[in-house]
């Protein structure tokens, strides 16, 4: 059998894609490794940019049907920093997108699970469990692979690699995966039965040698997040390390992390290391990559789901307006994403030099960049490329110049 697209990985941006193209008129098939999605404890936040995204690929009202969950403030606290000024000073996220009142939150699994299921409605064959056998490039792409007890070979006119870091597409292509040294670790939790936390608030902020961050789901759910030093790495292993998670929220800085810390854990508590990866060419003859397959940004950002959304929408509209026979030109594709994620990576780097390092020149470094700030708001520009698009914020944001002028160093 040919079909015009092979997608393997039937995640947020294999089902999403699947979907698009499928309601375009194409021949899809989506192959998903898994059985059941499971919480990987990420990708359950939309920044308002990557939200329009879902807009302009025609998913935003599917979502929001689904239990999407707008956040429409946004506070930083501080050990630094007085809790009542920060909370007086809430940042309002309707700002950064037209139409988008704030970051979009929805469970990763039933986010993935909604996502498939409307790829099916929309007429591309789903198939899952399945695991991949061989994968063939060049001008006559095929996939290879076993499903219920059979095994399969299908040709494709492309292939998609949607499945992730440990990408198998990414692999048969020979496409050079660049990682970053990891920063700091990050640990993840869903909680519920949360009293007391607003449900369109989040905040982030740093006490002594642990950093927060706190996106609400809606309904008493709260995903969370702490960082922590890389040399720490045991600090929350072990049949009580959540309880132990949670308790590193309850914060002199952020009294109401009160209402985090007697949450009930609602899945399962995972640490790991913040780092960013890239390729130069996310794409190769007979094949082209979305998501995290074609690499990722410190998830300090938060931004995975909108990066997926956007190569969704670049790739999609790529495929459509190519004529019937031709082999897709996917290099304006590659050259936005390189810019992209250059940018986003930049403002990663900042972020976790600010909010995850620890000790008192790190404490210092945060209460001068908190009082340099108030008086002038362009040292937090690379917070306008996290919600509202890197394509947003100036150019000069991204430079070493820059960077020097946020951290308070000494430039030559």
């Amino acid at each position: 059998m040919t079909y015009d697209l092979v997608i393997i990985g039937g995640g947020i941006g294999g089902s999403a894609l699947a979907g698009v193209m499928a309601r375009a008129g194409n021949k899809v098939l989506l192959l998903e490794k898994s059985e059941h999605y499971e919480d990987r404890v990420r990708g359950e936040w939309i920044a308002p940019w990557g939200v329009a995204e879902a807009k302009r690929v025609g998913l935003y009202d599917l979502l929001m049907s689904a239990g999407g969950h707008h956040i429409t403030d946004h506070v930083t606290y501080d050990e630094s920093l007085e809790p009542a000024d920060c909370e007086a000073s809430a940042l309002p996220l309707g700002i950064f997108a037209a139409d988008v009142p704030g970051p979009l939150a929805i469970g990763h699994p039933h986010h993935c699970q909604t996502l498939y299921d409307a790829a099916t409605v929309a007429g591309a064959e789903t198939l899952r469990p399945v695991t991949i056998d061989i994968i063939t490039l060049g001008a006559s792409p095929s996939v290879t692979f076993f499903h219920n007890g059979e095994t399969k070979t299908v040709q494709a006119r492309l292939v998609v690699g949607a499945e992730g870091r440990q990408s198998e597409v990414r692999a048969a292509a020979g496409i050079p995966l660049h990682q970053d040294k990891p920063h700091h670790w990050f640990a993840g939790l869903l909680i519920e039965n949360v009293r007391g936390w607003s449900p369109t608030r989040q905040a982030i902020g740093t006490e002594n040698n642990f950093g927060f961050l706190a996106f609400p789901q809606g309904e008493g759910r709260v995903r969370v997040y702490g960082g922590y030093a890389l040399e720490e790495k045991g600090r929350f292993h072990g049949e009580d390390g959540a309880r132990r998670f949670l308790e590193a929220f309850r914060m002199s800085c952020a009294p109401d992390n009160g209402a985090l810390a007697d949450g009930t854990p609602a899945g399962p508590l995972f640490s790991y290391f913040n780092n960013d990866s890239w390729t130069d060419e996310p794409f190769a003859p007979g094949c082209v990559l979305i998501g995290d397959a074609a690499g990722w940004n410190d998830p300090i950002n938060g931004l995975g789901l909108s990066i997926t959304y956007r190569d969704v929408r670049l790739v999609s509209d790529i495929l459509k307006e190519t004529p019937g026979g031709e082999v897709p030109n996917f290099a304006p594709y590659a050259e936005e994403r390189a810019e992209r994620m250059r940018r986003l990576r930049f403002a990663g780097q900042l972020q976790a030099a600010l909010d995850m390092e620890f000790g008192e020149a790190a404490r210092e470094r945060r209460r001068s960049y908190h009082e340099r700030k108030a008086a002038d708001p362009m040292l937090g520009l690379h917070g306008v490329a996290i919600m509202a698009g890197p394509e947003n914020a100036p150019p000069e944001i991204f430079t070493e110049a820059h960077r020097a002028r946020v951290l308070g160093l000494q430039t030559a």
